[in-house]
């Protein structure tokens, strides 16, 4: 399908979620259709929500119930709500005929602003790292409940299914490479490891992911929360900055609030390089074909970053 197809595949599916909502709902828009899909409500009074289905995400009934636990817990970084369905529940499903399957779905409350995009400030990316370091001193020894898992980040594709491994377009010498890196990835995991706890991370701040609202950052889409390192939250940050005057904004934020987490330059590399590395896994797992158009090109230019570190 196209991806307004598979948008539109979704309406029955949407239908049937916003019904289980004490909700007087006037309209829905889709604003997001990529990993996964999220959709616009309006009510017939102005009020606005952010639906969130879970299209390609692997997260478990379990994750879901940890992702909200955590998110209603923080109070120190501006993020969106979790909503109640009518039944007091705040994972809810709709049977989604395209795929055959019942999809996962939560509400959040509406975020004023605009997200950062491929362009944040200076100003913006330092405010970005503040919140992030916040985040981890909340986070910081706090206990799921019972019934509530999230993913161990010290798993090389972070609870993803691995792809990579025996992919038919590469060559037998880029495999070899793949599982080089692999092995240094999960030695300097391990080494990180010995020196701090881990805790609740976000790890997924991009700057898609955070929005801007009168000189304020506020932090969505925890989706990709797990159980990690906190340098392993800044490397996922650092990876979709362009300039070192970025880089060194995001630390210098971060560095405002706590000292940063110890790493060598050449740990936070091979950081860098698993993050693009689970990237590439996600192109050859996802149903979004204008992400997988671009697998090839992705692809060529992950080997030859592999290729230089390696060297």
């Amino acid at each position: 399908m196209t991806i307004q197809q598979q948008v539109e595949s979704l309406s029955a599916c949407v239908a049937e979620i916003v019904g289980q909502y004490s909700l007087d709902v006037a309209s829905t828009e889709s604003i997001n259709h990529e990993f996964n899909s999220t959709f616009k409500l309006t009510t017939k009074n102005g009020e606005r929500f952010a639906l969130r289905i879970n299209v390609n995400s692997t997260r478990t009934l379990e994750n879901l119930k940890a992702e909200i636990f955590w998110v209603n817990s923080i109070g120190n970084v501006k993020v969106p709500n979790p909503v109640a369905n009518a039944s007091g529940e705040f994972v809810t499903f709709g049977y989604h005929d395209a795929s055959g399957r019942r999809l996962p779905a939560v509400l959040y409350t509406w975020l004023e602003g605009e997200e950062l995009g491929d362009e944040p400030t200076i100003p913006q990316i330092r405010a970005t790292g503040a919140a992030m370091a916040r985040l981890h001193q909340q986070s910081a020894g706090l206990q799921l409940p019972e019934g509530a898992s999230l993913p161990d980040l010290s798993e090389f594709f972070w609870g993803s299914p691995d792809f990579l491994t025996g992919a038919r377009s590469m060559s037998d010498e880029e495999q070899r490479l793949l599982a080089r890196a692999r092995e240094l990835v999960d030695d300097t995991v391990r080494q990180l490891g010995r020196q701090e706890s881990v805790q609740l991370i976000h790890a997924d701040i991009h700057p898609w992911n955070v929005m801007w609202h009168n000189e304020e950052v506020a932090v969505f889409d925890f989706d990709d929360s797990g159980i990690g390192l906190r340098v392993q939250d800044l490397a996922t940050s650092l990876y979709y900055l362009d300039t070192p005057e970025q880089d060194e904004a995001l630390l210098d934020g971060y560095r405002s609030v706590t000292p940063l987490p110890e790493y060598t330059e050449r740990q936070m590399k091979l950081l860098l390089l698993q993050r693009r590395l689970i990237l590439l896994n996600y192109l050859y797992e996802t149903s979004n074909p204008e992400h997988r158009e671009m697998l090839p090109k992705y692809q060529d230019e992950t080997i030859r970053r592999v290729s230089e570190l390696l060297q």
